[in-house]
């Protein structure tokens, strides 16, 4: 146990940065400098203030300086961070799959948050994404580079031929976001992101215009649908295809 304790902690502490890269990517700053900094009264943020998850509760929710709220966000980020890395290494264990499990989905939360704040998908996130899954299911992952581009191509192919047919309908960050998937899990894992984003995107819809009053054409972040379904299929895709195929 003690183990997955010491996985998870890295996991948060790595979240913390996530946060970083959530906040200061979209305003084109640097990840590194300044130090953390309470974005309403600028103080930097001291290392005892700056703990995962507990410095959040200790300072209930609220900056150590001017007392502003800190956005809920952060500790969910760091939490969810923690257990996706602790759920990696219970399905992997450790060695290379993790290390790039881990990296893979630590950009999926932060593309997830980006996207729901500023509906963008940064191209410097996923361009680079595409070509590094690739050479990576080329070297030190099982998935093979055949299997890789199939997805990438699937995926790419897919999004921008709906962008096409629906003139516009599909976001250019979408299409570059579900190659990037692709190139990490696969044609089969791309199927199966774009099935479970598009039914849990239907779903969150419907309830926007039943239960708050949206209408049609009312814009829906698509990324944080596509981010979750590429979390589960890459620790459940395996399950869900074998439970279909035995019904």
């Amino acid at each position: 146990m003690l183990v997955y304790l010491v996985v998870f902690v890295f996991g948060a502490v790595v979240g913390s940065f996530l946060n970083v890269c959530i906040f200061r990517i979209p305003r084109g700053e640097s990840l590194i400098l300044p130090p953390s900094r309470c974005p309403n009264c600028n103080k930097r943020i001291a290392i005892y203030d700056n703990i995962p998850i507990l410095s959040y509760i200790l300072l209930k929710g609220k900056c150590s300086s001017c007392n502003s709220k800190i956005p809920i966000r952060y500790p969910i980020v760091e939490v969810l961070n923690g257990l996706f890395y602790t759920l990696l290494f219970f399905s992997f264990g450790w060695g290379f799959q993790f290390l790039v499990y881990s990296a893979f989905l630590s950009v999926l939360i932060i593309i997830t948050f980006i996207d729901i704040d500023h509906q963008i998908i940064p191209d410097r996130i996923t361009l680079p994404g595409i070509f590094l899954g690739i050479l990576l299911a080329s070297t030190l992952l099982p998935l093979g580079i055949k299997n890789s581009l199939l997805g990438v191509f699937l995926g790419g192919g897919l999004f921008y031929l709906t962008a096409v047919l629906s003139r516009g309908g599909m976001g250019g960050g979408d299409i570059k976001l579900i190659a990037m998937i692709g190139a990490f899990i696969g044609w089969k894992g791309v199927i199966i992101t774009i099935f479970l984003a598009a039914l849990s995107g239907s779903l969150v819809g419907i309830f926007l215009m039943v239960f708050m009053g949206k209408g049609r054409k009312h814009k829906i972040s698509f990324g944080p649908f596509l981010a979750s379904g590429a979390t589960f299929s890459l620790f459940w895709g395996k399950d869900l295809i074998e439970w279909y195929l035995n019904i």
